[in-house]
């Protein structure tokens, strides 16, 4: 396409990605409302509106061809319609369990819907990137507003400090990604993604081997970046502290709606631009340290939102295992593990965030300290055994069929090893899952702290039915499998866009 062309499709484009639009206008509408009426009611209401509707029309796109916008900046229906309702979705789920926490804690402020529909905005443009600079844009829109997002609680040290490493890891990965850009487009004259495998072998062979040393040096501080985002070993010192320094609805929110739109982006740059599959083992290696230093350092956490840092640490080392795969069916089990991990681990946030008393935002509240709440709060109680026994990967709930949909592409790539460590990693999980069952349920509620007793756990109407419907979702998702044929199909049709072999 012309760059003339492009002007006059402009049109066109807005309308294909009105989702996006419309969200980044409804944070610019909550900004301008905000700012007349400070913490205004409808701001929320707003927002919520703006992604429902957004999630309406991707959902008409699902099945639709898979195209370009914006001058083939950005992709359209299929592949991208997935990752933006999941991305939406998570957004739904938060701000609607936000509403009445962020009362509770007194941080109710209206430009925090204005930051998470911005954030959206660059998730949903990270997951549908088809050019580098496409994915640049999103990756850091997306991280500016989660470091201010973490920082929310300006009193707390804790909070503080989270956001603080967060920003400075942060930037130190995004010099990473970068430098990585630059040595990609000068070993291959191009930043669309379909594009890098011919600009590759354009060189002819008397600039092949110094194109191809600059292409895996690009790729590999590519990969630094990415990993730094999905929160992958060595790459997750960060995440414990940030997650435990945010608002605990919030926490949910970075724990999965990042991670789905980093992983989508890393699934298109792995299928489109990278030849070959020299950089299987060295995913294979990452989700293996990452799987077994997640788990391993989960059991030993006292407090329930570093337990579930450590946890998402580990899920992403599952996603990988379907990556380093390096097929279709190893994508799009990636794609549906994310989905399901993203309604279980919303839930599980939820729960902890309505049973929060210390103050502190969950920061220094320990496990023990709630010893026996399920009796006092049993919708809690019941809901957060869904969300746990699917996080450990129990049958019939979603996480058992996420975990198979990622494991058996890499038993059939031959890295059964791989499968071995992973499944021996969710054994291991469900020690620390399932102890959070045994506190709520089978210890007395007599061992509960003197300021337990006199907490209420007040439970609104609207995060009881987001906990249930999330509960419900994970049953769904684990006994209609038809998703995983569906996600398979995106890559079918993308890679007949891009002339692919």
């Amino acid at each position: 396409m012309e760059l003339a062309q492009a002007y006059d499709a402009l049109p066109a484009d807005l309308v294909r990605t009105l989702p996006l639009v419309l969200i980044v206008l409804a944070g610019l509408a909550a900004v301008v409302i905000d700012a007349f009426r400070n913490n205004h009611a409808s701001i929320p209401w707003l927002s919520v509106a703006a992604l429902v509707v957004g999630i309406v029309w991707e959902a008409a796109g699902l099945r639709a061809p898979a195209g370009t916008a914006y001058f083939d900046l950005i992709r359209v229906g299929g592949f991208a319609s997935f990752v933006n309702i999941v991305v939406m979705g998570a957004g739904v789920l938060t701000i609607l369990l936000s509403v009445s926490y962020l009362e509770r804690i007194r941080h109710h402020h209206g430009e925090v819907y204005a930051l998470l529909l911005f954030a959206t905005a660059g998730m949903m443009l990270l997951g549908a990137a088809n050019n580098l600079i496409a994915v640049f844009v999103g990756l850091e829109t997306m991280s500016v507003c989660l470091y201010i997002l973490t920082g929310l609680v300006r009193e707390d040290a804790g909070a503080i400090e989270g956001a603080l490493k967060y920003f400075l890891l942060g930037a130190f990965a995004t010099g990473f990604f970068l430098y990585g850009i630059a040595l990609l487009y000068g070993a291959t004259g191009t930043m669309y993604l379909p594009a890098m495998r011919e600009g590759l072998a354009a060189g002819g062979e008397a600039l092949g081997a110094s194109r191809e040393v600059l292409f895996w040096a690009g790729v590999a501080m590519l990969l630094i970046g990415f990993l730094f985002k999905v929160s992958a070993v060595p790459f997750h010192m960060w995440t414990p502290d940030a997650y435990q320094g945010a608002p605990t609805t919030l926490t949910g929110y970075m724990s999965t709606a990042s991670k789905a739109a980093a992983f989508a982006s890393l699934i298109l740059v792995l299928y489109f631009a990278l030849p070959g599959e020299r950089w299987s083992l060295v995913l294979a290696i990452v989700a293996l340290i990452t799987m077994v230093l997640g788990n391993v350092l989960a059991l030993a956490q006292a407090n329930v939102k570093r337990m579930l840092a450590y946890s998402s640490i580990a899920h992403a080392g599952y996603v990988l295992v379907g990556l380093a795969a390096g097929s279709t069916a190893g994508y799009s089990g990636a794609l549906f593990y994310l989905l399901v991990y993203t309604v279980m681990n919303i839930g599980a946030f939820g729960v902890m965030a309505l049973l929060e008393w210390d103050g502190k935002v969950g920061r220094e509240q320990t496990l023990d300290s709630l010893a026996g709440v399920g009796f006092r709060r049993p919708l809690l109680g019941v809901t957060m055994g869904f969300f746990m026994f699917s996080l450990t990967g129990f049958p019939p709930l979603g996480g058992f069929l996420g975990k198979y949909a990622v494991f058996a592409p890499a038993v059939e790539a031959g890295l059964t090893w791989l499968v071995v460590v992973g499944v021996l990693a969710s054994a291991a999980s469900g020690y620390y899952y399932l102890r959070v069952l045994y506190v709520f349920w089978m210890k007395s509620p007599d061992e509960e702290p003197e300021p337990v007793r006199r907490a209420a756990f007040p439970v609104p109407r609207v995060a009881a039915a987001v906990l249930v419907a999330c509960a419900v979702l994970l049953v769904l998702l684990g006994v209609t499998p038809a998703l995983l044929d569906l996600t398979g199909a995106f890559f079918e049709g993308t890679r007949a866009m891009a002339g692919l072999p």
